[in-house]
């Protein structure tokens, strides 16, 4: 089992920043990715960005260039710090952790989400 914390997030104009981070517990020692989605009302959850334990990163066009995804892995934390926010860009974000061994197949787990609201 893994347990998330998730903190951050909030209510901020167009153009601002925003960071989020989230904290992992637990069997950690089988995480494999870690990283964030994002839904918005009546949307499915999406992607946002997500990052291996090996440090290959993965983002959404839309979050392309203006997004940054971190990981500590000694703290076992992963970070997203969000600039050039957009009203399109509100939205619950999840933290996501996936665990992996040789032996079990991959298996996620969730945060409890963190609003994100940008207004125009």
């Amino acid at each position: 089992q893994v347990q998330l914390v998730e903190s951050g997030g909030g209510l901020v104009q167009a153009g601002g920043s925003l960071a989020l981070s989230c904290a992992a517990s637990g069997n950690i020692f089988s995480i494999h990715s870690m990283g964030w989605y994002r839904q918005a009302p009546g949307k499915q959850r999406e992607l946002v960005a997500a990052v291996t334990s090996g440090g290959t990163t993965n983002y959404a066009d839309s979050v392309k260039g203006r997004f940054t995804i971190s990981r500590d892995n000694a703290k076992n934390t992963v970070s997203l710090q969000m600039n050039s926010l957009k009203p399109e860009d509100t939205a619950v974000y999840y933290c996501n952790v996936v665990t992996k061994t040789p032996l079990t197949a991959p298996r996620p787990y969730w945060g409890q989400g963190t609003q994100v609201t940008v207004s125009s």
